[in-house]
C-alpha cells in the first residue's frame, strides 16, 4: 500500500475534517501517500485532487463541514462512469479508496470495487445515524447537540407565549433525530417515517395537559414523515388554539463538531488505515458498545437500522 484516496461524499457531517485529519496523519506516519479528491466522486472523474502532507491536515479537526467539500453525483450510477473514475484512480496510482459518507456514498464505493476491483474502506458520515453496524455514525452527535440547543431556546419562548410549537428536524427516512430530541427535551410528541401518527389521540393530549394548566407544547416532527405545516394544520383544527412552525434545516449539519464526534472521528480515521494496511478491504469501520469493528460493506447495505423502540416507548412516558 503506497498510496490512498480519499473522499467525503454525500451529505456532509460535522467531524468529517477529523476523519481527513486521522487518515492523512495515519498513513504519513506509515509512508502512504494520501490524495484527497473533491467533491466527492466528482473530483475523482475530474482528477480534482490534493496530495496532503502531515501538515496540511492540521487545524481542521473543530472545524465543521468538510475541507474536500462534497457532492451529489447522479451519474455514478451508471456503469460506463464508474469504470471512468476507476481508471482516473488507476491512473494515478491509487491503490485503494477511504469514502466517508452515508448509505448511497458506500454503495458507489461497493460498485467500485466489485465492478472495478479497487479496494475500498468506508467511514460512516450520516446524521440521521441510519447506517446499520455501527451504533453512531460521524456527526450525529454533534447534530443532536445542535437541535437540542435550539429546541430549548423555542421552549422558552413557547412558555413566554403560552403556545404550542411544532418543529421539522431532519430525517427522511428515520426518525432518530426527532426521537432523541424530542426525548431530551420532554416534546409533547414525535412524528417520525416509522410510526403511524394518530392526530386525534395527539390533539388530545394535548388539549388536556393545557387543561391541567401546561402553558407551552413541542412537537417534533421528522421530515420524512410529515411536512410541519400539515401536521400544525391538523392540531388547530382539532385543538383550536394557534401554533407556530420552526423548521430547521441545515442548520442541523453545521458546527464545530462535538469532543464525541472528534474522537470517534480520529478513531475511525486510524481504524481505516490499519484495515487497508492489514489487507482487509471492502469493509466499514463502525463502533459497537465503545469497539471499533470491521463489516462488509456489502452486509452494510443489505440491512435496514431499525430504532429502538424502547426509547419510542419512554418517549412517550416521559413526555
Amino acid at each position: 500500500m503506497k498510496r490512498i484516496g480519499l473522499i467525503t461524499s454525500g451529505g456532509d457531517a460535522p467531524g468529517m475534517n477529523a476523519v481527513i485529519r486521522a487518515v492523512t496523519r495515519s498513513a504519513v506516519v506509515e509512508n502512504i501517500e494520501v490524495y484527497g479528491f473533491l467533491r466527492g466522486y466528482a473530483g475523482i472523474l475530474d482528477k480534482d485532487y490534493k496530495k496532503f502532507n502531515y501538515s496540511d491536515v492540521g487545524g481542521i479537526m473543530e472545524r465543521g463541514g468538510t475541507i474536500l467539500r462534497t457532492a451529489r453525483v447522479p451519474e455514478f450510477k451508471v456503469p460506463e462512469v464508474r469504470k471512468k473514475a476507476a481508471d482516473n484512480l488507476k491512473d494515478l496510482g491509487i491503490d485503494a479508496l477511504v469514502i466517508i459518507g452515508g448509505e448511497g456514498s458506500l454503495t458507489g464505493g461497493k460498485l467500485l470495487s466489485d465492478e472495478q476491483g479497487i479496494p475500498v474502506v468506508g467511514v460512516p458520515g450520516s446524521i440521521d445515524n441510519d447506517i446499520a453496524y455501527t451504533d453512531m455514525s460521524i456527526g450525529v452527535d454533534t447534530c443532536l447537540n445542535t437541535v437540542i440547543d435550539v429546541l430549548q431556546k423555542l421552549k422558552d419562548t413557547a412558555s413566554s407565549h403560552e403556545r404550542a410549537f411544532i418543529v421539522e428536524v431532519m430525517g427522511r427516512t428515520s426518525g432518530y433525530i426527532a426521537l432523541m430530541t424530542g426525548l431530551a427535551i420532554g416534546a409533547e410528541a414525535v412524528i417520525i417515517p416509522e410510526i403511524p401518527t394518530d392526530y386525534d389521540s395527539l390533539a388530545e393530549k394535548m388539549w388536556e395537559e393545557r387543561k391541567r394548566g401546561k402553558i407551552n407544547s413541542i412537537v417534533v416532527v421528522a421530515e420524512g414523515s410529515a411536512s410541519a405545516y400539515t401536521v400544525a394544520r391538523h392540531l388547530e383544527n382539532r385543538i383550536g388554539f394557534e401554533t407556530r412552525i420552526t423548521i430547521l434545516g441545515h442548520i442541523q449539519r453545521g458546527g464545530s463538531p462535538s469532543a464525541f464526534d472528534r474522537i470517534l472521528a480520529s478513531r475511525m480515521g486510524n481504524e481505516s488505515v490499519k484495515s487497508l494496511i492489514e489487507g482487509e478491504f471492502n469493509v466499514m469501520i463502525g463502533l459497537s458498545r465503545n469497539d471499533l469493528i470491521r463489516t462488509p460493506i456489502e452486509k452494510v447495505l443489505a440491512e435496514k437500522k431499525s430504532l429502538d423502540l424502547e426509547i419510542v416507548k419512554l418517549a412517550n412516558i416521559l413526555s
